[in-house]
């Protein structure tokens, strides 16, 4: 699948790391170093514009290792990115851990992984199918 990107940012484009890899390392683009203290936020720039077509979408989500390794995570995983926007992919990222985490520049700091999608078209009923497990939610399947 063929999508436009213009890659405003000192850094080369994203890529698949392997032939299996299904993300692709996000980079920030900034002149400075941010500085996220313990549970503190902040929407790091990548430089990078997409232009997807209709019934795709890009997923902005953690690396494991930052995850891992610093407790450093993206607040919205997944984060969408839709067909019609046009602006800079920014990552939310969010530092969970009890230690002060610094962003540079180049640094990887999420995976983008493009999927397609279906819309939805509401069919309003009075009653839904029956099933073994029924109304049974967050762990109700799980071994007892």
């Amino acid at each position: 699948m063929d999508i436009k990107i213009i890659n405003k940012s000192a850094h080369a484009l994203p890529h698949y790391e392997t032939v299996a890899s299904a993300g692709m390392d996000l980079r920030a683009n900034i002149k400075e170093s941010i500085t996220l203290q313990p549970m503190e936020r902040a929407i790091v720039p990548t430089g990078l514009f997409l232009e997807l077509p209709i019934g795709v979408e890009a997923q902005v989500r953690p690396r494991s290792g930052l995850a891992a390794k610093k407790g450093v995570t993206v607040l919205n995983a997944p984060g969408t990115i839709d067909a019609d926007y046009r602006g800079e992919i920014g990552v939310i990222l969010i530092n969970l851990s009890s230690e002060t985490f610094i962003v540079e520049n180049g640094e990887r700091i999420a995976q983008l992984v493009i999927a397609k999608h279906e819309r939805a078209e509401w069919q309003q009923v009075e009653t839904l199918s029956e099933t073994d497990r029924g109304e049974g939610g967050f762990g109700s399947t799980g071994i007892k």
